[in-house]
Order: C-alpha cells, then sequence, then structure tokens
C-alpha cells in the first residue's frame, strides 16, 4: 500500500489509498510511538479515526486505507486529527461520487 497507493497529504495526518482487490476495502492505522509515549493515547487517536471512518463506511467501501498520523500531541491536537480524518475521509468519497 505505501509503495503503490495515491497519498492525501494533510497537517496531523497522511491517507494513503488504493482501489481493494476483495469485496469490502480494509483500514489500517499508523500511530507511532513517536505522536504519544502512552498506549492509552494512542488507542484513543486509534478510536477517533475510526469513528470517522466508521461514519463514512458504505462510501469507502471500494478502497483499502491507511490512516498515518503524523502529529497529534494532546487532546486538542488528536480531535482536531480526527477532523482532519473525516474531512480527508468524505474528499475521497466524493471524488468517487
Amino acid at each position: 500500500m505505501f509503495r503503490t497507493g495515491r497519498r492525501v497529504e494533510g497537517l496531523y495526518l497522511q491517507l494513503v489509498y488504493a482501489p481493494t482487490a476483495a469485496s469490502i476495502g480494509r483500514t489500517g492505522y499508523v500511530i507511532s510511538r513517536k505522536i504519544s509515549r502512552r498506549a492509552v493515547d494512542r488507542n484513543r487517536i486509534r478510536r477517533k479515526l475510526r469513528e470517522a471512518v466508521r461514519a463514512l463506511r458504505p462510501a469507502l467501501s471500494a478502497y483499502d486505507l491507511i490512516l498515518r498520523v503524523k502529529r497529534a500531541r494532546n487532546r486538542a491536537e488528536q480531535d482536531a486529527a480526527a477532523a482532519e480524518a473525516h474531512r480527508l475521509l468524505l474528499g475521497l468519497a466524493e471524488s468517487r461520487a
């Protein structure tokens, strides 16, 4: 995916996507320990990103996705990253239509 997928850059996230070979797309999340040392914080970010994907899932079922977090150190940045994920995924879903 990282070699062949198309990328969309944001301030907090990088979205990598490619058409899926399976019947329904998959989603992966990359949240490095550099983002936050505590697993609790990384899991909180992952939950927020999952919610953003779940809200748009029917429109995104034709893609395999990777959401890579570039920065989200505190809760305000985590919320901003989740909002950015929703915006980037919405743009991808609308471009397909």
